[in-house]
């Protein structure tokens, strides 16, 4: 018997079906070089091994290079099938995304620990496919999936693929926070985490971690009320990003909700699916995560980061439903509900950053089970004061495929939160349990006198089960890449 190497090195290569024709195919320009070597044999191969290749299929061949002894083929799809405004996606990046990964990970299976990746026309979409379609979160685990390296196969457009790499560590970072036990990922774990990611980037960047007692010099008594039930000390992160040459230039504010437990304080949430609320700090881990990769990644933009990190706990300390707290700005708050806490948390967090005069604040929070009802796992709801800022928004998340989704800030759900017994604002709404997600949104405002202010509810695409086909099953880490193509797009119109 023939003893054939480990196959060791991997190869993923594209190939196109061929308009009109049922059956055909069309190999990318790299698919094309690879097959000219080997004198039309994988042609040859593809026609005999079964039906044409559909998009986001793969096929493996063995031993037909000797540099490769392991070579998948994926399908890609029609080829520039370009932006689809039905989907809101540029559907051609998504296909590239969705082969490649499963390319990656077919190879992985087969224990591969090096993979070259075809650019398939797009070299950032296949390493953004190829990066996240490999990550797993196995830290805690004696068994491991095989590590695997890649890189892009040739030099066609090494630039976008590094920074294709670049967006999608920084999606695997967020998933990485939000995955962890939240017994690993407390709010003093977090931050340090954060710091020593933003290590290298020392020179551009200034981290502040606020203790209880800062937090309770700023009067932040809806922060406070959130914590007090925890063992853990809070912790008020604030980063400061200076990567515009121009020192003046007003700083885009990103704040994320930072509940890295959430067992709905006094107001318990029911047991099933509890553990998930460990990823309740996903606000936080996807603003974090979009800082990090700015500064990787040298965008000339100055950004500023604030992420209130406390864990909602039950105890004898904790804020009680009926409590009256004081906010930042003098607004006093009824907490009916203290499962209603990533609001009281992102309102103090509000009132300080306006003090930075931002020229636009983007606030994230796994905030409502309302929007997860609303859309699912389609897109991250919107909530916004300004046109200007929803086109940015929604621009930069048709070119990452991670879309966004416009909803209303009607004044109706503002009288919800008004219309209050004993203080000037309730924390949940009082005349009915419609539109959860928007009577949130109501609430927040009530904290921002910006012009350009966005709120995005992330909590429909907290997690992934099989939606987006390039994210394994958990914590998705949506919607970093987003964030990171929005500050990229602020930094080249200044």
């Amino acid at each position: 018997s023939v003893h054939l190497p480990e196959p060791r090195v991997g190869l993923v290569l594209g190939v196109f079906e061929k308009e009109g024709e049922e059956d055909g195919l069309h190999l990318t320009e790299a698919a094309a070089g690879f097959d000219q070597t080997l004198s039309g044999k994988l042609s040859e191969l593809l026609k005999i091994s079964g039906p044409a290749l559909k998009q986001g299929k793969s096929r493996v061949f063995y031993g037909i290079h000797k540099d490769f002894p392991c070579v998948a083929v994926v399908g890609l799809g029609k080829n520039n099938e370009g932006v689809c405004g039905k989907e809101n996606w540029d559907t051609s990046k998504e296909n590239i995304r969705q082969a490649v990964s499963a390319g990656c990970r077919l190879l992985q299976d087969l224990e591969v620990n090096h993979v070259e990746v075809d650019a398939c026309g797009d070299a950032q979409s296949a390493a953004e496919g190829a990066a996240l379609g490999l990550f797993h979160y196995d830290q805690l685990k004696s068994k491991k999936k095989t590590k695997v390296t890649t890189q892009l196969h040739g030099s066609a457009d090494s630039a976008s693929w590094e920074k294709g790499v670049a967006y999608a560590e920084g999606q695997n970072l967020a998933r990485l926070l939000m995955e962890a036990p939240a017994n690993h990922i407390t709010p003093t774990a977090f931050a340090n985490t954060i710091e020593e990611k933003l290590g290298p980037h020392a020179e551009r960047v200034t981290i502040n971690k606020r203790s209880q007692s800062w937090i309770e010099e700023q009067q932040m008594g809806a922060f406070l009320s959130v914590s007090r039930g925890s063992e853990e000390p809070p912790v008020f992160l604030e980063l400061h990003y200076n990567g515009s040459p121009d020192s003046k230039q007003a700083p885009l504010l990103l704040v994320g909700k930072g509940i890295t437990f959430d067992s709905g304080g006094i107001s318990l949430k029911p047991s099933p699916s509890m553990d998930a609320m460990r990823a309740d700090m996903g606000g936080a881990a996807t603003v974090c995560a979009s800082i990090v990769t700015a500064a990787a990644l040298k965008l000339p933009v100055n950004i500023i980061g604030l992420a209130p990190l406390c864990e909602n706990m039950p105890s004898g300390k904790a804020t009680k439903p009926g409590d009256v707290v004081r906010a930042k700005n003098g607004k006093t708050i009824q907490v009916d509900n203290t499962d209603a806490e990533g609001r009281l948390v992102l309102a103090d967090a509000l009132c300080y950053g306006h003090t930075f005069n931002p020229r636009a604040i983007v606030n994230v929070a796994t905030l409502t089970g309302a929007m997860d009802v609303a859309l699912g796992s389609a897109a991250t709801g919107v909530f916004t004061n300004s046109d200007w800022l929803w086109e940015q928004l929604h621009k930069a998340s048709v070119v990452t495929g991670d879309r966004v989704w416009r909803m209303p800030l009607f004044q109706h759900y503002t009288r919800q939160v008004t219309d209050c017994q004993l203080a000037d604002l309730n924390n949940i709404g009082k005349y009915s349990r419609s539109g959860g997600a928007c009577t949130a949104a109501a609430f927040l405002r009530e904290f921002v006198t910006a012009p350009h202010w966005a709120h995005l509810d992330i909590a429909g695409v907290m997690s992934n089960k099989d939606e987006v086909p390039y994210l394994r099953k958990g914590m998705s880490g949506r919607p970093t890449r987003t964030l990171v193509e929005f500050a990229a797009g602020l930094a080249h119109d200044s």
